[in-house]
């Protein structure tokens, strides 16, 4: 089933760094402290996976702030989303602004879409690498000073994000099939001082781009 809780964090971006990894290969993260009215939040930023050495993938680009609907307007703080289109929620599979293909008239049968995503050459390809690689480029955009939106999961206790990444197309059998879900993706923007924001999408290799309404991978 999809998170019991999912939102957007608007703030300042205060700090960065990178999990120090250990001898035993811990799932790798850049964190992020990020400052709101209520304190001080932590979020952990997932650029690894143990499926192999590149099991993670990320895009980077610069959309005006228009597009992402009534989210760049909210006041500092965390805040709960709907998981609709029109809540200012992330589907990296259905965002218009988010999408790697055009975004097909909604009246087009399922099916028919599903062929022309087929057919069509992404207009932003995912890129893969190590966590490393992934690191850095989501540093790219993390400039301490800048407001911020981390899309994701509260945690339970205390003030914090994770499941900052794609949150469905994980396949059957999984550990985190039954967390699949539409309009639920987790993601780090930064505003630029031109109004814009740089976007960091990620997601691991063995989560599809094709998913029902249940966000599961079709």
């Amino acid at each position: 089933m999809p998170f019991d809780h999912y939102g957007v964090l608007a703030g300042t971006l205060s700090q960065h760094f990178r999990d120090t990894p250990d001898d035993e290969g811990a799932w790798f993260h850049v964190n992020l402290r990020v400052d709101a009215p209520d304190g001080r939040y932590k979020c952990a930023v997932d650029v690894d996976s143990h499926d192999s050495a590149t099991g993670v993938q990320w895009r980077s680009f610069t959309v005006d702030a228009s597009m992402l609907g009534p989210v760049a307007a909210l006041p500092q703080g965390y805040h709960e989303l709907a998981r609709t289109s029109s809540s200012g929620a992330l589907d990296y599979l259905r965002h218009p602004a988010l999408r790697d293909r055009p975004a097909w008239p909604a009246w087009l049968p399922s099916w028919l879409r599903e062929i022309l995503d087929g057919w069509v050459r992404p207009t932003r390809p995912w890129t893969s690498g190590s966590n490393l690689d992934a690191a850095l480029a989501l540093e790219q955009i993390l400039v301490v000073g800048r407001p911020v939106l981390v899309f994701g999961e509260p945690f339970s206790a205390g003030l914090g994000m994770h499941n900052i990444h794609q949150n469905q197309g994980d396949p059957f059998g999984s550990p985190w099939w039954d967390e699949n879900g539409i309009w639920q993706d987790g993601a780090t923007l930064t505003r630029r001082p031109d109004g814009r924001y740089d976007v960091f999408l990620n997601r691991f290799s063995t989560q599809k781009d094709h998913t029902d309404s249940d966000g599961h991978p079709i």
